[in-house]
């Protein structure tokens, strides 16, 4: 009985011992297995791509009526855009993606928070708040936890941090001369494609492009970010060629059609 008693006093005293060692390991030990995590997917924006199926049609015209009347699915997908902005360790298609989409979802917002109106021109009357002037520059959204704007979005984190002039083709300010509104969501897997194919659309489109071999009137885009599509020793008829059918020369005369800020839907 002594014995045993000796045994089961040293089998005790070194399961307390080896559950010392392990409470008191290095932090860097722990520190290193927290590192094994695996990162989190990229942000699904499957939601907002199912909306945009069943509120948007292939000419790009929304259906804000029937959104502003079921939109608890929008508001919850915009939810995920406030609270899960990128962060460095996602790849840059990831990012544009994401702040394409936050765009053109802010704005349909924006539409909907003051439906019904025939333009989005017609906000900026409505803004009460001092040094805000347009519609753009409202703050009324968070991401992140900061208050931002859709002029932050398109000029402070898209134009100036990925110099891909094919986003003015993708965002979408809710009115008629804008590029379409595609009835899906943009995706890192498959924005390379989307951007060039709202290229395509919108050099093609006459109502917005009308492109000739020695004379085009373009879409005011071409005239009011110029030195977005001259960087780089490109140049606008470059960008013109890279998606019309129709060829303008490099020396074409080129004016630029009024812009119509009517309702992009109703």
């Amino acid at each position: 009985m002594h014995l045993n008693r000796i045994f089961a006093f040293s089998l005790l005293a070194g399961t307390l011992g080896a559950l010392a060692s392990f409470t008191t390991a290095p932090k860097s030990t722990r520190t290193y297995r927290a590192d094994l995590a695996v990162a989190p997917a990229a942000f699904d924006h499957s939601s907002y791509d199912r909306l945009l199926k069943k509120y948007v049609n292939e000419k790009g015209q929304v259906n804000y009526k029937g959104l502003k009347a079921n939109q608890k699915e929008f508001n919850q997908y915009l939810q995920l855009l406030s609270k899960n902005p990128p962060t460095a360790s996602w790849s840059k298609p990831e990012q544009m993606a994401y702040w394409i989409n936050a765009y053109n979802a802010y704005t349909i917002r924006l539409i909907l928070d003051h439906y019904p109106v025939q333009s989005i021109k017609d906000i900026g009357s409505k803004i009460q708040i001092p040094l805000v002037t347009t519609p753009w520059a409202s703050k009324f959204f968070t991401i992140g936890g900061n208050n931002m704007s859709l002029d932050e979005i398109e000029h402070g984190t898209l134009r100036k941090k990925y110099n891909d002039p094919r986003i003015h083709f993708a965002l979408v300010c809710a009115s008629v001369s804008c590029p379409r509104l595609r009835n899906e969501a943009y995706t890192a897997a498959q924005l390379d494609r989307q951007l060039d194919d709202q290229g395509r659309d919108f050099l093609n489109n006459p109502s917005k492009n009308k492109v000739g071999k020695s004379e085009a009137q373009l879409s005011k885009y071409f005239d009011w970010y110029k030195s977005d599509w001259t960087e780089n020793g490109q140049s606008v008829a470059s960008w013109v060629n890279r998606y019309s059918t129709t060829k303008m020369d490099p020396n074409a005369k080129v004016t630029y059609l009024d812009y119509n800020w009517n309702l992009n839907g109703q």
